[in-house]
């Protein structure tokens, strides 16, 4: 029931922290900055606020962090061709690697910093 509510935690904290990060994106890119690393990175770090024991929680905080990658890279910068987001998910590989790297950048820490968490041994 622990690991449960801890999870539950954990995935709450992670929605804050990517909500977050997507509005600090759109500021820093209205002041003409290109930080699309932190809406997953916000993610991944507000996920290891919790000490999460399950591996599966650190996947599904990577995966959600790939999508608000791809969700706010969208919003400040749909495709002309299409400007739906299935159509920028179904040609990510037409984005720019700056943009690209930034995107698996975010993922990556919004896998790894629950991962690691789940790894540390528990205290006593």
């Amino acid at each position: 029931m622990k690991d449960l509510r801890t999870s539950a935690l954990t995935l709450a904290a992670a929605a804050v922290g990517g909500a977050v990060g997507y509005f600090v994106f759109m500021w820093l890119a209205s002041m003409g900055f290109y930080g699309l690393v932190v809406p997953g990175g916000l993610l991944g770090l507000a996920a290891g606020i919790f000490k999460n024991r399950s591996i599966a929680v650190a996947i599904v905080c990577g995966v959600a962090a790939l999508i608000l990658g791809l969700f706010a890279e969208w919003m400040f910068e749909p495709f002309v061709a299409n400007d739906s987001f299935g159509y920028l998910v179904t040609h990510f590989y037409d984005l720019r690697p700056v943009t690209l790297l930034m995107i698996a950048a975010g993922a990556v820490i919004g896998f790894w910093v629950p991962f690691r968490r789940s790894m540390e041994k528990p205290a006593g």
